[in-house]
């Protein structure tokens, strides 16, 4: 039996942040609760990052719910990546039931149902907060990165951006974009111009383009591109005190990779370039939740893992923290790894050598407690239950502690239609973004002026005399062909690339 005085002493000397702090649960010794142990984390590290792990069915989604009821209690607003779609709930009081009862007479905490100030989004067309960017704003560097292409590709993209900016033609949709690769590849005015001041671009290279974009176009991006953009700064949002909880529903990502990537690239990216610096301050200003982390990184090379790692360091300097939420710690890169401040470890189930393997992996990421058989016991911790280790306020890492997690205090369930429809309904944000803005752009642009050539042009040679009719453009045929119709597929197979967009480090221009 362990010291429970010495515990409770040893405990509570770490777990007691002076400034503001958000409470997980209470300690646990020798399977019994100990409410004199509050498992509590100081907001000012929570912009440090973090992983919540454990098999499947351990509780990770509701131990997302509690963390994020305890930031906008603290009138921290998050963003959560809801790919499950199992947390919507949040926007609706939860009731009270037996387990909570059991659960709060060993805590001895008060709970109290309520519902917490919620916003749903959507890149896909689903009810919500349309989130939309502009070609322009993506710019050639991280358009390339999105459409996979190689560099030679990425610098024709450069070219036709730079062309585009002499020439006074905004890049606000995809469609801009086609038509000014069709305007510079078809049109005899548009390639001589392209050709004389700006170099020869070979038509092979401006297919490859054309057909990455149409495949992006079939994953749904055509509703992603466009205006208004969205402003990240409306992430920022608190409602009588509490920080709002935007929900991001993306279900459909397995299927939709390329534009899931889009999304995240777009996101982190004007996060990144529009905050300002934060210093040390006393808490975060934003927290992002990323379920199924185990997608991102797959099939990351080393490259795109050293820009995880740069990403994740620079961007706690804007206030923002980012959690990753997966099966087993090893899925996350060790050097990603070795930058999470807060862990929160669910059951782990040793059933195969490569499970047991993870097992010891995950123990060995642990500071060595003298409370606790970690190996043993994470192999047995029940639903509700979970190790955790975080930093103290100086930064340093707090013991191992056996935790007895709270219960949500919203609906530990979906909202359903009705629910959904009625909350995006009285969204403000949901009306600022609802209609699209189709300005006067480049595809209107060179549409008018192509039209106004073919008036112009001299008339048509007499019948006798007419020329074999002209084999169809290199951008009708890429429309038209077999290969552009079914790219999407060859992508749905390479589906782990998604992650390349989630990096990239520019920024909007506004």
């Amino acid at each position: 039996m362990a010291d429970k005085a010495k515990f409770i002493t040893d405990l509570n000397a770490r777990y007691t942040p002076k400034g503001e702090s958000i409470i997980l649960g209470k300690g646990i010794l020798d399977g019994e609760v100990v409410p004199e142990v509050n498992v509590t984390i100081p907001l000012k590290t929570i912009n440090r990052h973090g992983l919540i792990a454990g098999a499947t069915g351990t509780g990770k989604t509701k131990t997302v719910q509690v963390f994020v009821e305890q930031l906008s209690h603290a009138g921290v607003p998050s963003l959560v990546l809801d790919i499950k779609g199992d947390f919507s709930g949040i926007a609706e009081p939860g009731r009270r039931n037996a387990i909570i009862d059991e659960r709060y007479g060993k805590t001895l905490l008060n709970w109290q149902a309520q519902s917490f100030p919620v916003e749903l989004m959507s890149i896909s067309g689903e009810r919500g907060v349309k989130l939309r960017a502009t070609v322009t704003e993506f710019g050639p560097v991280l358009l390339s990165k999105i459409l996979d292409l190689n560099d030679t590709q990425s610098s024709i993209m450069s070219i036709v951006f730079k062309y585009c900016d002499d020439k006074g033609l905004p890049l606000i949709d995809l469609d801009d974009l086609k038509k000014v690769l069709q305007y510079v590849t078809d049109n005899p005015q548009g390639k001589a111009d392209l050709s004389n001041n700006y170099g020869s671009i070979s038509p092979a290279s401006l297919g490859a383009i054309l057909r990455s974009i149409v495949a992006l176009e079939q994953q749904g991006a055509a509703l992603f591109f466009g205006e208004p953009s969205f402003d990240v700064e409306d992430l920022l949002q608190q409602r009588d005190g509490k920080g709002v909880v935007n929900i991001l529903r993306v279900g459909n990502i397995q299927s939709k990779p390329q534009l899931f990537s889009t999304f995240m690239l777009s996101l982190f990216a004007e996060i990144y370039m529009t905050f300002p610096e934060e210093g040390d301050a006393g808490k975060p200003k934003l927290v992002l939740f990323i379920d199924e982390a185990h997608l991102i990184f797959k099939e990351a090379s080393k490259t795109l893992l050293n820009q995880i790692e740069t990403m994740v360091k620079l961007i706690r300097s804007k206030g923002v923290g980012i959690y990753f939420i997966t099966q087993i710690p090893g899925d996350v890169p060790e050097n990603v790894l070795s930058q999470l401040g807060l862990k929160i470890q669910h059951a782990l189930r040793g059933f195969t050598a490569k499970d047991r393997k993870e097992i010891d992996k995950a123990v060995e990421n642990y500071p060595i407690t003298e409370f606790y058989n970690a190996g043993q016991l994470i192999q047995n911790l029940g639903i509700g239950e979970a190790f955790v280790t975080a930093l103290d306020e100086k930064g340093i890492p707090t013991p191992l502690v056996h935790t007895y997690l709270i219960s949500p205090e919203s609906r530990m369930d979906v909202l359903t239609d009705a629910e959904v429809a009625d909350l995006t309904s009285r969204s403000a944000l949901v009306a600022k973004y609802e209609q699209t803005v189709n300005k006067d752009s480049a595809y209107e642009m060179l549409t008018s002026r192509m039209e106004q050539a073919v008036k112009n042009a001299p008339p048509e040679v007499p019948k006798t005399t007419r020329k074999p009719k002209e084999e169809p453009g290199m951008f009708e045929s890429v429309m038209n062909s077999r290969a552009g119709r079914t790219f999407t597929s060859t992508l749905a197979r390479e589906g782990a690339k998604f992650v390349l967009g989630m990096l990239g480090l520019g920024g909007r221009r506004r």
